[in-house]
């Protein structure tokens, strides 16, 4: 199954979801508390979603986003963490600890 994850952004508040039948199956919530800095706090995927890897698929946009923006990224969400903490070497460009 190919999801969509979207992005919204409105002032300092954002965030990355994944919307099916005009409802929100899955999101992550952040911060933007200066240019150049994205706090992730809060990821989460609805039961119909599970074990589909969603989760990290939010991460691995959010890090894209980041890359791409030239942001450093704050995980204090506990699942985004995780992620970081399981493949440092693959977040140590943007991660901010």
């Amino acid at each position: 199954m190919s999801v969509e994850i979207q992005n919204k952004k409105v002032g300092t508040q954002g965030i990355f979801y994944i919307e099916k039948d005009k409802a929100m199956v899955a999101e992550m919530v952040y911060t933007m508390p200066s240019a150049e800095t994205m706090i992730i706090e809060h990821t989460e995927v609805s039961e119909s979603l599970k074990g589909q890897n969603i989760g990290t698929k939010l991460v691995k946009n959010a890090v894209e986003y980041a890359r791409k923006n030239k942001l450093k990224i704050i995980p204090l969400c506990p699942f985004t963490l995780s992620v970081f903490k399981r493949h440092p070497e693959e977040y140590a460009d943007v991660w901010l600890k």
